[in-house]
């Protein structure tokens, strides 16, 4: 049902949808033996995600939503950044996520804009190619899982780079092959099933490699790749369910 769901239900509508799992599931899935670290609650196993043959197990979080890559970008946040506890931080949430959407609004410390191309989530809809907004805006940028699916991902960075102030900084989540060295990307591959075969998804139009780091720098950025690994135990890993092997990289424009 959810391999369908992802693969049919248009993704707007499953934003909708959601809303009616996020109440069922906590109880379906009642126990101990998974923690979502985003809203501290437990259970006995978390619900597969994937698209095609590459589902995954105890992958989305019954209560949040969150997947493995929310999880690590979480507890990278709260501790080992200042993002909770620093002054007033303008925010840009690009494809805001269920999981911290309503959390960051509620922030009181962050002052949030959300931009996307169509999600309901959005309070702004753009193409990510040319951000209707002024340069040196936002201290704080995130754009996950967005750059594979743009046909110019080059120039959405320099756009993100843009808008961002000056000692502002940022997350850019990608799908992403540590043992592949350079970008798998092709123009010319339009059909879903071979997109799904090559990138990983049916709407993807790249699968990073090791070289995403220096995509982000020829863009402008200074960049900290952080592994959440080599900060806590594998016990904790596995209960949170944290991607292996998967950075983050930390995005930074020089003052």
């Amino acid at each position: 049902m959810i391999k369908f769901a992802l693969r049919w239900i248009p993704r707007p509508w499953l934003i909708r949808m959601s809303a009616i799992m996020r109440w069922m599931a906590p109880l379906l899935f009642a126990g101990d033996r998974f923690e979502d670290p985003i809203d501290g609650k437990s259970y006995r196993k978390f619900l597969p995600y994937g698209y095609g043959g590459a589902i995954r197990d105890n992958a989305l979080a019954p209560g949040s939503h969150s997947l493995e890559r929310h999880r690590l970008m979480w507890l990278y946040l709260r501790d080992f950044s200042d993002f909770f506890t620093a002054s007033k931080l303008a925010m840009l949430h690009i494809a805001p996520e269920q999981c911290f959407h309503q959390r960051f609004k509620q922030q009181s410390n962050l002052d949030v804009l959300t931009g996307d191309i169509e999600s309901p989530l959005a309070d702004m809809h753009f193409d990510l190619h040319d951000i209707p907004l002024e340069a040196d805006r936002f201290d704080v940028i995130f754009c996950n899982h967005v750059l594979e699916h743009v046909t110019d991902d080059k120039q959405c960075l320099r756009e993100l780079y843009r808008v961002m102030k000056p000692g502002g900084w940022g997350i850019f989540q990608v799908p992403y092959l540590p043992q592949q060295v350079l970008t798998d990307e092709d123009p010319s591959v339009t059909d879903p099933r071979e997109r799904e075969r090559r990138f990983g998804q049916y709407d993807h139009v790249r699968v990073y490699g090791k070289d995403y780091a220096d995509r982000l720098r020829l863009a402008g950025f200074d960049v900290e790749v952080f592994q959440l690994s080599d900060h806590i135990d594998s016990g904790l890993m596995q209960r949170y369910r944290m991607p292996a092997g998967e950075p983050l990289m930390i995005c930074r424009k020089s003052n």
